[in-house]
Formats: structure tokens, C-alpha cells, sequence
């Protein structure tokens, strides 16, 4: 099974926002370690399971998983261990910036069918999409007074 090593967690821990408890007297389930929680997100990243299957392992629950995959987003955690992961490699083995390059279209798929999206199949499938002819109309009439 897949382990976060001493190394890789000295670096990412300092940057993990510090947890605060919202019950004072420390009540509820104890919280699931932050290493143990990055150990399954690592997993669900690296092996491109869905979040759910996280729960077989045994390794965390996939909603603790994901609920601190998600405010270690947003605190900005893994852009900083990227951007420190770039630093150390460009000092490493060095990052020739000469030539990177952006690409990018924005045109029509070439095979993107006509607008108005699909249709029905078979006749029997439209008929649940037919809206009554005039009722709006009516009920519209109704409250001119």
C-alpha cells in the first residue's frame, strides 16, 4: 500500500492550516490525522479511483478524505507544495523556461452536430415533452380582473 513518507510530510505539513476544535470541551469523534487523511487523497490521485472506493481501503473514510481534500484547496495547500516542488527542481536539475509554450483553440468541434440538442428516438418518446397548448393563456385571463 501506498505510504507518505517522513520526508514528504515534513514538507507538507507546515502547510496544513492549523485545526480548531468548534467544541470547547473536545466532545464528538476523534478527528482522523491529517497524515492519514493526505495518505488517501494521495491514494484516490494517484490511482484515479472515485472517492467512494477510498472506503474499502481502510486507509480513511472517502468523506473525510474529500471534505479535507477540498479545505486544503481552498487554504491554498497543494498550489504551495506545487510552486515548492518547482523551486526544488529548478535548483535540482534546473527548468529551461526558454521554451515553454501556451496552446489553445476556440472554435467549433469540427463534429459537433447541429444546435437544439438530440431528439427523440422513437415517436413515443416525445410525447411526455408536449406542454398543454393554451393554458398559460388561460389562467393568465383569469387573473386580469
Amino acid at each position: 500500500m501506498f505510504e507518505v513518507s517522513d520526508e514528504l510530510w515534513a514538507r507538507v505539513q507546515p502547510l496544513l492550516p492549523k485545526h480548531r476544535n468548534p467544541d470547547p470541551v473536545g466532545r464528538g469523534r476523534p478527528r482522523v490525522p491529517d497524515r492519514q487523511a493526505f495518505k488517501g487523497i494521495l491514494f484516490v490521485l494517484r490511482t484515479g479511483c472515485q472517492w467512494n472506493a477510498l472506503n474499502a481501503t481502510g486507509i480513511c473514510s472517502s468523506s473525510t478524505a474529500h471534505r479535507r481534500f477540498q479545505q486544503w484547496r481552498d487554504a491554498g495547500v497543494f498550489r504551495r507544495l506545487w510552486k515548492r516542488g518547482l523551486v526544488e527542481y529548478d535548483a535540482l536539475k534546473g527548468i529551461d523556461w526558454s521554451w515553454q509554450a501556451m496552446d489553445g483553440a476556440m472554435t467549433k468541434a469540427p463534429l459537433g452536430g447541429e444546435k437544439g440538442g438530440a431528439q427523440p428516438d422513437r415517436q413515443s418518446e416525445g410525447w411526455r415533452e408536449k406542454k398543454p397548448t393554451d393554458r398559460r393563456r388561460r389562467r393568465a385571463d383569469r387573473h386580469r380582473d
